[in-house]
């Protein structure tokens, strides 16, 4: 089982005992913490974000490591006769939960706080903390603590999850380096450090890029005229950032050719002069780690740990998706191709990617009459807000309210409580940041802050935030979400939910702790519901005349949701084969290059052409946080559209379904196996057919 420090990626194997949660302040009543330094607060106290300065960063840090250091004495202190399960392996579970109720907000304010001091001040924690994790995991006095416990008369009678439990710590332990050489441990312990080191590096020459393409009035034709005012230069001319929110609607509706080019340009070199140097050496340094702890490959360290166990296990399930898309792929790339030689008026041969979006823009509109601005109409951000609560709310029996006046890190983001509807108790909060702006991070995601667990005081609370970059209001039009938004939107609070209702009693199985390539099954299986008409009625609405979405477009929508989907999901098989071949196959000593391989295996995959002279593989971002891990978006969507299939067949608002799937799928985390997780709420085998009737295929 899996328990990941904000990016980083330490294993540690943890027994959950379900306790019951106790009945808390009313909702909305939220406790503000009381020390001077905003990360530093009680049991279930809020941080007070917009109180914080650069100073109180590193201060937290070193109290909270000095915190977690005397936990750890406290371990190391028992003799060796008086171990117990509770006094021996449980703390190790405390001490993570007080890493990470600092660890985790600094994390975030790295990801999205306005001051770059701020910002940089929580980099240099999070390598601080990164540091004390690798050294702690490589602790030899606390292996022996743990091997001392396991002769005991307690640890030869443990049963169930207990020995489960203490097997897995053992596991990761030896995972660690354990069994090998002082000389072996000492050359894992730096290499963690240098990989920790460089995985911010990697993840940050992302983050903190930034670049415009400046255009003409004519480029800009095509595109909706409030969107040529947000991009108004005030000169005549307009300026295109590369962030998805302006990159998105330029890429589908400029006429410009070679404008749409050029932006493609841009955004695809994104810190390509700085992470062409730097993935080599992560690469390298964790196939070293991997050659020291006895593994063949990266991939064949991660996989032993997760559902495939080998990387032969993932290459069979890359290829064999590959074989499957294969002719609807070629069936969607003809069509281009036809629409591409009506268009230009001369026979089309290729697709370029600068194109791609473009042409499948104007297929939805001939084949299917869809105008996405038009679409953009009925999913206003406020209504996409109450549709994705009440949707969540019907089914899992939550209520969501709105905590006035909270503390944040910028004034354009929200708070909310969390309670079970129920027994009214409240189980949690949660915070969304849904605008793009300057250095903050440019995708969607969801950003843990503290994680449910049983304590002596009672049920500590999840907190969380939504991170994500939806278009802005302006002075004339709300914010209106392309219906991909849509689907992003409900897809990481899937996360966020699986945080929100877990009962597990300990830190590192609580909610999305677990396995990496079951994690996304989840959010995939939330995203459904921006898909069913009987959901999308409760909330797709017009903006301006408040009329429900018509069932004509619907039809629509839906007859055209797996148009491209042949493409799409091959475009997951190419990264996930990107990122399987650098961590299972490649070598730093190869004459291919990072470049070479990725540009390789997108002529292997996929039929549309890369944009000349650029480096996608450069802000592949999941190369750090899901090193050999990638195939699990694909892998977990299988889960995920298996376990849809009972809601598709019994009622997709239904609260017992609803009531049935939090209690056996979300709320245990990682206290079982995902396939046991699977089996009890299918109350059968997994199989694939959901899975690709969802595709078209």
């Amino acid at each position: 089982m899996k328990r990941y420090f904000g990016w980083t990626t330490l294993l540690v194997f943890l027994l959950i005992q379900c306790t019951p949660k106790p009945s808390p302040s009313p909702a909305g009543q939220v406790p503000l913490g009381v020390s001077s330094n905003p990360l530093l607060v009680k049991f279930n106290e809020v941080n007070r974000f917009s109180r914080l300065k650069t100073e109180h960063i590193p201060q937290a840090t070193d109290i909270t490591l000095d915190r977690a250091n005397n936990i750890l004495d406290g371990i190391l202190s028992i003799p060796d006769e008086e171990r117990t399960f509770d006094n021996t392996v449980k703390p190790i579970d405390e001490i993570y939960a007080v890493l990470g109720r600092v660890e985790n907000p600094i994390y975030l304010m790295g990801a999205v706080h306005p001051d770059e001091a701020v910002r940089t001040a929580a980099d240099s924690s999070i390598l601080k903390f990164s540091k004390w994790e690798t050294d702690f995991s490589l602790n030899e006095d606390l292996f022996r603590a743990v091997q001392a416990y396991g002769q005991t008369e307690d640890a030869q009678n443990l049963t169930g999850v207990n020995k489960r439990f203490y097997d897995d710590v053992l596991k990761d332990f030896l995972r660690q380096g354990f069994g090998l050489s002082k000389e072996k441990r000492d050359q894992v312990r730096e290499l963690k450090n240098r990989i920790s080191k460089l995985g911010l590096e990697f993840d940050n020459n992302i983050a903190q890029y930034t670049d415009t393409l400046v255009v003409t009035e004519e480029d800009m034709d095509g595109t909706p005229e409030n969107y040529k005012k947000a991009m108004a230069a005030g000169d005549g001319t307009y300026k295109i950032d590369i962030s998805y929110p302006s990159r998105r609607v330029f890429m589908k509706l400029s006429n410009s050719e070679s404008a749409r080019k050029a932006l493609s340009e841009k955004f695809l070199n994104r810190a390509a002069e700085k992470n062409l140097k730097v993935i080599p050496e992560m690469v390298a340094e964790r196939q070293k780690l991997a050659n020291v702890l006895g593994y063949s490959s990266y991939a064949a360290y991660i996989l032993d740990d997760r559902m495939p166990k080998t990387p032969d296990v993932v290459w069979k399930f890359e290829a064999d998706l590959k074989s499957a898309l294969k002719d609807k792929m070629s069936r969607e790339h003809q069509e281009l191709l036809d629409l591409k030689t009506k268009v230009t008026g001369e026979p089309a041969t290729e697709i370029n990617y600068w194109e791609l979006h473009y042409l499948e823009n104007k297929l939805a509109e001939e084949k299917y009459t869809l105008d996405e601005q038009k679409i953009r109409e009925f999913f206003e951000l406020n209504n996409v807000i109450d549709g994705l609560f009440t949707v969540a709310q019907t089914i899992y029996g939550l209520k969501f309210q709105e905590v006035p006046n909270p503390s944040v890190w910028h004034p354009d983001v929200t708070m909310y409580s969390v309670t079970d509807k129920d027994s009214g108790n409240l189980l949690g909060y949660f915070y969304f940041d849904l605008f793009p702006r300057e250095n903050k991070y440019s995708h969607a995601a969801h950003f843990g802050i503290s994680k449910g667990m049983s304590t002596p005081e009672g049920y500590q609370y999840p907190i969380a935030a939504l991170v994500c970059n939806f278009p802005k209001p302006t002075e004339d039009q709300p914010s209106l979400l392309p219906h991909s938004d849509v689907e992003t939107f409900f897809h990481e609070f899937g996360h966020l939910l699986h945080g929100m209702v877990t009962e597990s009693a300990l830190y590192s199985y609580s909610g999305t702790g677990v396995d990496r390539d079951f994690v996304e099954a989840p959010s995939q299986f939330f995203e459904n519901w921006t898909w069913h008409k009987e959901s999308l009625r409760l909330f797709a609405k017009h903006y301006q005349t408040d009329e429900v979405i018509p069932d004509s477009l619907l039809d629509r929508m839906l007859a055209a949701k797996n148009m491209s989907s042949g493409g799409d999901f091959a475009f997951q098989v190419f990264l996930g084969s990107l990122d399987m071949t650098l961590y299972d196959k490649w070598s730093p000593e190869s004459s291919e290059s990072v470049l070479d391989v990725s540009r390789r295996l997108h002529r292997e995959i996929l039929d549309w052409n890369e944009t000349p002279n650029t480096a996608r593989i450069a802000s592949f971002g999941h190369l750090n946080g899901y090193a050999a891990s990638y195939y699990g978006y694909a892998w977990s969507k299988v889960f995920a559209e298996d376990m849809f299939s009972v809601f598709a067949r019994e009622g997709m608002m239904n609260p017992k379904v609803g009531k049935r799937f939090r209690e056996t799928v979300l709320a245990p985390g990682g206290t079982r196996e995902p396939m046991d997780l699977v089996r009890d709420f299918l109350g059968r085998e997994p199989n694939n057919e959901a899975f690709k009737r969802s595709l078209g295929l």
